[in-house]
């Protein structure tokens, strides 16, 4: 009889172990302050073609929305599946198991159900976060960030932490640690494949996010004389001063004045700069994909490719993330099933806490109880499907929904008193140039919102 019972232990064991292997793998690709602005979202002025050709083999999530646009809330929000409200998911240093304690965490749950799980680069904004939720301990390079000996001159010299803004010079790709986080997950693919396991490898990119460093061959992909400031290079009408920020994630760099508006010129650098850094972001996936390809992989793995919030170019007088303007909230998701839903568009509400249930469902593996998002499988079978019919993120005091119509937001203090609100109608006014919240016809609007927002918002 002990020897059926081992027997029968030993052949679950052995059926789990097939049945794992039997799952897709994952390649899950986290781009920092990456904006919606690549060719496939319909701006053909940025070079991105392999972001783009994942977009032709796969779903574009057109109006996909962080929870959070600041790194580290935005990742854990995603990671964790849980919304965030105002003592959770707050801010970059956010660490979602300290956030969320005892939540399981979407590479956790990925390891317990069989998969070998990997992080390279940025993914949790803490490298130490969920670290039992990986197979081996999360790599990111440790390369420098400037070339250029002006540039390393103003690191040591000025008073501010950091350097300048941006450089452009003659290097290699992996000079820079994107260009070595694209290496290393080559070098993981290949020994993934020769173990045989499903992998949730996961590759977080540090591009292009500041400061705005590339190789100059992806500076010289765009003409300087053409960059042009956002037509939004101003307030917004009636805007609250709750909604404007001093954009003091760039203030930190060398060559940027405390307060105030930098120069048209810096303005105009800084966009090329960014530019360039999606370029160059966009060639190492390149790198990455094909070697998926060559090792015969791609048949076999799910990719999903998000940036982690939106990211200001001057609009509204803005820099970096950090508002609940739809700039900020905005971001890209794209996701490759192999053999199914290629070539696809849904301008569908997603929200980022959907996409861990939703890798639950395309893995066969069952959603954990505590997941707030909702899968959007249904998406991907039915493109023109409805969706939800609300996307809710916050930042700080700015509570925000957005609506197929319109974005919505209400500013409150600790004692949830509302003290400023935004109405931008997105039919009429896209850019969110003007505030319409006082506008009589749209109080019964103003009003609606406003209730879904409290009722469904974080707790």
């Amino acid at each position: 009889m002990r020897w059926l019972y081992l027997g029968l232990i030993c052949f679950c064991a052995a059926s789990c172990v097939a049945k794992a292997a039997e799952r897709p793998n994952v390649l899950f690709i986290a781009v920092d302050d990456l904006r919606p602005e690549i060719g496939c979202y319909g701006m053909p002025h940025i070079y991105s073609p392999n972001i783009d050709r994942l977009a032709a083999e796969g779903t574009v999530f057109e109006k996909a929305y962080c929870m959070v646009p600041t790194c580290g809330a935005s990742r854990a929000a995603l990671m964790t599946s849980i919304r965030p409200h105002r003592t959770r998911f707050i801010n970059h240093l956010t660490w979602a198991e300290k956030d969320a304690p005892g939540i399981t965490t979407l590479n956790t749950h990925f390891k317990e159900n069989g998969y070998t799980t990997i992080s390279n680069g940025k993914i949790f904004h803490h490298p130490t976060d969920s670290e039992e939720g990986w197979s081996q301990p999360a790599w990111r390079p440790k390369g420098p960030t400037y070339k250029l000996e002006a540039s390393l001159a103003a690191a040591k010299t000025t008073p501010k932490k950091r350097g300048p803004a941006y450089e452009s010079a003659d290097a290699d790709d992996d000079f820079y640690n994107d260009g070595k986080i694209a290496n290393k997950t080559i070098q993981d693919l290949r020994r993934l494949k020769q173990e045989g396991q499903p992998f949730f490898l996961a590759v977080g990119f540090f591009k292009p996010h500041l400061p705005f460093v590339a190789p100059q061959k992806y500076w010289d992909l765009y003409d300087h004389e053409t960059i042009q400031l956002p037509e939004t290079y101003h307030r917004p009408e009636n805007v609250p001063d709750a909604a404007i920020h001093n954009s003091g994630e760039l203030r930190a760099y060398a060559g940027i004045p405390a307060k105030g508006p930098v120069s048209e010129e810096t303005a105009r650098n800084m966009i090329h700069g960014y530019y360039a850094c999606v370029s160059y972001t966009d060639a190492n996936i390149g790198k990455v994909l094909d070697e998926l390809t060559r090792l015969e992989l791609a048949d076999d793995t799910i990719v999903v490719l998000w940036g982690d919030h939106g990211w200001n170019l001057g609009e509204h007088t803005l820099w970096c993330k950090h508002s609940c303007f739809e700039t900020s909230m905005h971001a890209p998701l794209i996701v490759k099933v192999p053999g199914k839903y290629a070539g696809q568009k849904t301008a569908a509400l997603t929200e980022f806490i959907d996409v861990y249930p939703s890798l639950c469902e395309l893995c066969g593996l069952e959603t954990p109880e505590h997941c707030q998002g909702q899968s959007f499988v249904p998406l991907l079978k039915d493109p023109t499907a409805p969706g939800k019919p609300f996307a809710i993120g916050r930042f700080q005091a700015g509570d925000t929904i957005r609506t197929e119509n319109f974005r919505y937001t209400e500013y409150s203090n600790p004692k949830s008193e509302v003290h400023a609100t935004m109405l931008y109608d997105h039919q009429q006014d896209p850019a969110e140039d003007k505030n319409v919240v006082k506008q009589p016809t749209l109080k019964k609007d103003v009003e609606q919102l406003s209730s879904n927002l409290r009722k469904h918002k974080g707790k």
